[in-house]
């Protein structure tokens, strides 16, 4: 099939990506030239393990073309893929400006038949607006299939070459049978192709976010109950993964969820909820732990110094929102960063993907380690932030004799406590004694 995909950030690379290496004749457009000189050359504007390798094979076969001519690569395809953004603007609503954007250049540039494909986090209704606006600026016929993306940053390619399912929310059966082709080479393990009404595939990428970041609230929301009890989370843990109805993925507790999406996506249900009048007290209470247990980390920080971090100097490892991305969006890391920069003390940072875009957000304010023991010099405290496989086993009596106070505040619970304590460090953790 011929395929254009809009907008090249980390879902419309990997989609398009993952398309041609199916052997999809696939054109991503973007109306940023410079990023699309960039892809032209092979070099990736992220960081997304394995995407890298794919990219330059199928640009190599001329399954894979990047270009700025919107009306071209619309015209040359039948499916159309939205990939854009949809930030949180500052009433808590979804910013699908950009969406509606794209689906206006795309109704300009039809001269035929067209399948518009939203991949991009829509609030519920979003495709009939679509529809409309489309059907107003053009005659030619088209169809709308809302095709949530479940892309874990960090695992996207494989998350997308082997999908746990397909969602495809669509009124027209001779559309649905279109897309289960296209999606049926990557479901050969036998993971399922769901077929739902427009308005329940959009609501559910929504469930699924909300879901995965209720666990994670709750989680540390346990964590912190077991410390003031003198419990250990890690076998609290280890009793709930236990329980079959309950599983191990998203317990893992910490500093929070971070990123492009569950934030907004929490912030974005419970708008639309409220806008129908449907009270949404978990939702806002999901949203209300995360906040918090970042502050509480803060604030332990700042209570181990007696109050005030002025004058101290700290290492912190890790900055991106979760390992394997570069991705610093709403990053927990950035939060802590902050405040110790406002109460008046220094920081060195390191993170093996990150650097260069924290480095362009704080300049001069901070020192960036271009290698990971060498941000410790001199610290007062090391925070980790970020639970990189790196820093799981680190030469602690190496980090003992470059910093100025053996303390470490692990916002990701990498190490065992009574072997730091063994060491001659203070080591503060999340929901352990």
């Amino acid at each position: 099939m011929k395929i254009a995909v809009v907008g090249v950030g980390y879902v419309g690379l990997v989609v398009g990506t993952g398309l041609a290496e199916n052997g999809h004749f696939v054109t991503c457009v973007d109306r940023d030239e410079e990023r699309i000189q960039a892809l032209l050359a092979g070099r990736l504007p992220i960081y997304e393990p394995g995407l890298e390798e794919l990219m330059k094979r199928n640009i190599e076969e001329e399954r894979l073309g990047f270009t700025t001519d919107f009306d071209k690569a619309v015209e040359n395809s039948l499916l159309v893929f939205i990939c854009v953004g949809t930030p949180s603007l500052d009433d808590g609503h979804a910013d699908v400006s950009e969406v509606m954007a794209c689906a206006e250049q795309v109704a300009q540039a039809m001269r035929g038949y067209h399948i518009i494909v939203l991949k991009s986090t829509c609030p519920v209704g979003m495709a009939d607006k679509v529809r409309e606006r489309v059907a107003s600026l053009t005659t030619q016929p088209f169809d709308v299939v809302v095709n949530p993306e479940f892309l874990k940053e960090g695992a996207a390619v494989d998350d997308f070459m082997r999908p746990d399912r397909v969602l495809i929310g669509c009124d027209d059966v001779r559309v649905q049978e279109i897309m289960k082709e296209l999606y049926a080479p990557f479901m050969r393990t036998g993971k399922p192709i769901l077929c739902m009404s427009i308005r329940s595939a959009e609501m559910t990428k929504y469930a699924v976010n909300v879901t995965l970041a209720a666990r994670i609230s709750l989680i540390n929301e346990l964590a912190n109950i077991c410390e003031a009890y003198g419990a250990d989370i890690g076998e609290v843990r280890e009793g709930l993964m236990a329980d079959s109805r309950i599983g191990s993925t998203y317990l893992f507790p910490g500093l929070g969820f971070g990123g492009s999406c569950l934030p907004k996506d929490v912030v974005a249900c419970a708008t639309f909820a409220r806008d129908k009048g449907i009270p949404c007290d978990m939702l806002d209470a999901v949203s209300a732990v995360n906040d918090r247990q970042i502050q509480l980390f803060i604030e332990r920080i700042f209570r181990h110094f007696g109050g005030s971090v002025k004058g101290r100097r700290f290492a912190i490892w890790g900055l991106s929102f979760k390992p394997r991305t570069d991705d610093i969006r709403h990053a927990p890391a950035l939060r802590v960063l902050d405040a110790l920069l406002e109460g008046g003390a220094s920081a060195a940072v390191y993170d093996p993907v990150a650097n260069r875009k924290v480095a362009a957000i704080y300049g001069d304010r901070i020192q960036v380690g271009a290698k990971s023991y060498a941000v410790l010099e001199g610290a007062d405290g090391l925070v980790i932030a970020t639970e990189w496989r790196e820093f799981h086993n680190p030469d602690f009596a190496r980090i003992a004799s470059l910093m100025r106070e053996k303390v470490i505040f692990d916002g990701r619970n990498l190490y065992n406590p009574k072997v730091l304590a063994g060491l001659g460090f203070r080591y503060y953790s999340i929901g352990r004694a």
